[in-house]
């Protein structure tokens, strides 16, 4: 009976041995393989690639605008103007509209300005303006205003001479808009800066 018990005792420690044995290498595959299904779903899982993908853009943006240097803000305008002077006010308008700070001085008479910037008499107009250093004279259009600063020519400044129909300020209801030139000016010399229909380049 003994024999027989340390044979049956034996045999259960053996069969011990190889149950736990083949429950471990079952184990380890087991999670071999739950690895290698977590490995290939997120390899293949286009949510996850295209949350990468997208978080990745998003970092670059926010890095790109971060070193963009901020826009130049324009220099704020003076404008002297007669206080009658209705297109003057409309003028005004159309250079605030376009981005442009003015602020307006009235006074009865603005020649003595004029002249004392350097407007050539053949140039005057309504009113005058001051900007970055630069002088407009009458009815320029805010573009070329811009185009003005950004160029930095050296000259006194620009100006519209006389009071064209469809210049910024001077729109007439039913009457079509004039031809006209811009024309920038120095001490000495002036020639034609732009030309305009209203208020588009031709």
């Amino acid at each position: 009976m003994s024999g027989i018990d340390g044979i049956v005792t034996q045999g259960g420690r053996g069969g011990a041995a190889v149950g736990i044995g083949s429950r471990s290498r079952a184990v380890d595959a087991a999670q071999s393989n739950k690895d290698s299904v977590m490995a290939t779903g997120l390899a293949a899982s286009p949510s996850r690639r295209g949350f990468a993908v997208g978080a990745a853009q998003l970092v670059a943006v926010v890095a790109l605008w971060r070193s963009a240097p901020a826009a130049e803000a324009l220099p704020k305008m003076t404008v002297t103007r007669d206080p009658s002077c209705g297109c003057c006010g409309e003028w005004v308008e159309h250079v605030r509209a376009a981005g442009i700070p003015a602020d307006v001085v009235e006074v009865e008479n603005v020649v003595p300005l004029k002249t004392r910037l350097g407007v050539p008499e053949a140039l005057m107009s309504c009113h005058t303006a001051e900007i970055g250093g630069y002088v407009v004279e009458g009815h320029v259009p805010a573009e070329a205003i811009k185009r003005l600063l950004a160029e930095k020519p050296k000259a006194i400044g620009l100006a519209v001479a006389g009071m064209p129909v469809g210049s910024p300020g001077m729109e007439v209801p039913g009457q079509p808009p004039q031809s006209y030139e811009i024309k920038i000016f120095s001490a000495d010399r002036q020639h034609v800066f732009a030309r305009y229909r209203g208020l588009q380049q031709i």
